[in-house]
């Protein structure tokens, strides 16, 4: 088999795709593959047909492919919706019952394994799942030893009874798993055991324990859900309040609400409950309270795709709440990248006293892959709260336009938070001179935050005459696409953050001759974007919005008809 497998699972929610992905994908890098997963599942609880690709390499690998060189089916509505990634080199695994006549033929790798049997000897068809994941394990060759370490850590709430019996179940599954004689020839990686394999939801996570994150709300909305999740999961061991509000325009005030007492605090949700937010965003922006929100975006309008992959809602990010006031907006193509800003967006919140919204998507979301272990030495918690005097002004006039933000019972002087317009003490004030003074005194800290910006990164040759600019969860596909074109004329700006633009925005674009983007949505936002702010248009923009990731595939044919 070739040296990059694409191994897909098709079935139906709640048969356990999700448990023998995460089996399978640990047990490959403890065996030291790189591995990358990715998800697309129907909006429903039970029932439909979902798949999982799981990729298992010798590189670094980020991305969705549409090829399929294993297939394992479920269930009988497994292969319908995938029949347009199905070739005659795509080896099909399932029971005689779920695969379609037309496969039939002689023309297609056909290897019939009758799970629900064999589960029914271990116990129920529940076992099903960790009977693929032994079969899988059999045809990686993976150490029986380590199958059942595997097992029992990750049975180990569930009693002795249940671990035996998928002890059982994996030991059936990589029996039969052997018997297929198929053979992997990709090279292994000591150092890849070293890794860590974690989800974009994690990244995120993480990312906001290293930042100090103390409290966070929100209201339950896919894709965004999984962070609240993993804060609560370890919300004794780190400190963590955890609050699920009634809905999103609770949750955004009582992350302000909560600044304002001296906290770092966050609210994570996805594109109709950010609209929701939008009020209170238009508050931090006036009463000058730091606020970290993750926007884990989703197809639109309205419900639109709820467990779908788009990249929708930077015009949202970009203008929501009335008025005028300074943002930050990063959007991490990558996990390593999904710790590092968001710890940067808690620092960067605190010190500009402004909203920092970190965006990602259901694509980014759900995916797993293996990265380098974590420093976290690196990284510094910066507080910015001042012990208040008598005298103290809480909107008082600076050269920066930062005011020193204290917070209550810490010193002397008395708080105040407004959402009107305010004078330096923080009272209402009509008078327009006031008015004037203290709009250009928030504005005055969009210049230092531009000159804070993250550049944008160069993969690919440094001479280019083509530059190919992508955004977020663009990353892998298309850093793994130009890697393997391998074209001296060709590189890809990666922008991890999205506004304010980065200060080496102009210099990289005017040196190309031809200009591309990809972006997953209708109208090109961020190019839009980067027209309104730089005056400069590409050339051409590949835009995709059926509410699936870019495949490798469709980008390395697209990129090879540029001329």
């Amino acid at each position: 088999m070739k040296k990059d497998i694409s191994i897909v699972i098709s079935g139906e929610a709640g048969q356990g795709i999700r448990t023998v992905e995460l089996l399978i994908i640990k047990a490959l890098k403890n065996l030291g593959y790189n591995v990358f997963s990715t998800s697309e599942f129907m909006s429903r609880v039970r029932g439909g047909n979902n798949t999982t690709e799981i990729r298992v390499s010798n590189k670094n690998i980020q991305a969705f492919v549409d090829k399929i060189d294993i297939l394992i089916v479920f269930s009988k509505d497994g292969l319908k919706r995938i029949d347009n990634r199905i070739s005659k080199n795509t080896i099909i695994i399932g029971e005689d019952d779920f695969i379609e006549e037309k496969y039939k033929n002689g023309q297609y790798k056909i290897k019939e394994v009758a799970l629900s049997s064999l589960a029914k000897e271990v116990g129920g068809l529940i076992y099903s799942n960790v009977l693929t994941f032994g079969l899988l394990a059999g045809i990686f060759n993976i150490n029986p030893d380590l199958l059942n370490t595997s097992i029992t850590k990750h049975f180990s709430t569930k009693g002795k009874d249940i671990i035996d019996n998928n002890i059982k179940a994996v030991s059936k599954g990589y029996e039969k798993g052997k018997e297929l004689k198929l053979e992997v020839q990709i090279d292994k990686d000591e150092k890849i055991k070293n890794k860590i394999v974690i989800s974009g939801t994690e990244s995120i996570g993480i990312g906001a324990l290293a930042g100090g994150c103390n409290f966070i709300t929100a209201y339950p909305m896919s894709p965004s859900t999984g962070v609240i999740q993993f804060l609560a999961k370890h919300s004794e061991e780190f400190g963590v309040v955890v609050e699920q509000a009634e809905d999103e325009i609770s949750a955004i005030n009582m992350v302000q609400g909560a600044w304002y007492a001296g906290a770092r605090a966050m609210t994570t949700t996805s594109g109709g409950g950010f609209a929701l937010m939008e009020e209170g965003i238009s508050l931090s922006g006036m009463a000058e309270v730091p606020v970290v929100i993750h926007l884990a975006q989703r197809p639109g309008p309205a419900t639109g795709l709820p467990t779908r992959t788009e990249q929708g809602d930077l015009n949202l990010a970009l203008y929501a709440g009335h008025g005028e006031f300074p943002r930050i907006i990063f959007a991490p193509g990558n996990f390593k990248d999904g710790i590092y800003l968001t710890q940067k967006a808690f620092n960067l919140a605190d010190k500009y006293q402004v909203p920092v919204i970190i965006l990602t998507d259901q694509f980014f979301i759900d995916s797993y892959q293996c990265i380098e272990k974590i420093d976290f030495s690196d990284f510094k918690i910066q507080n910015y709260i001042t012990k208040t005097d008598q005298n103290y002004k809480r909107y008082m006039y600076t050269e920066n336009g930062i005011s020193q933000r204290g917070v209550p019972s810490y010193g002397e002087g008395f708080v105040r938070f407004d959402s009107h317009e305010h004078d330096e003490e923080g009272f209402i004030t009509e008078d327009f001179d006031t008015r004037k003074k203290m709009v250009d005194k928030r504005f005055k800290k969009s210049e230092l935050i531009s000159k804070e910006s993250i550049d944008a990164e160069i993969a690919g040759s440094k001479n280019y005459k083509t530059l190919i600019v992508g955004w977020g969860s663009t990353y892998g596909v298309i850093k793994e696409a130009i890697e393997e074109l391998n074209n001296n004329d060709i590189a890809f700006a990666y922008f991890k953050q999205v506004y304010p633009l980065p200060k080496n925005t102009k210099d990289i674009l005017s040196k190309a001759k031809n200009r591309i983007i990809i972006e997953n949505n209708a109208t090109s936002q961020f190019g839009n974007l980067i027209k309104t702010c730089t005056g400069i248009e590409f050339d051409r923009h590949i835009l995709k919005y059926d509410g699936t990731p870019f495949s490798l595939e469709e980008i390395i044919n697209e990129i090879k008809t540029i001329k």
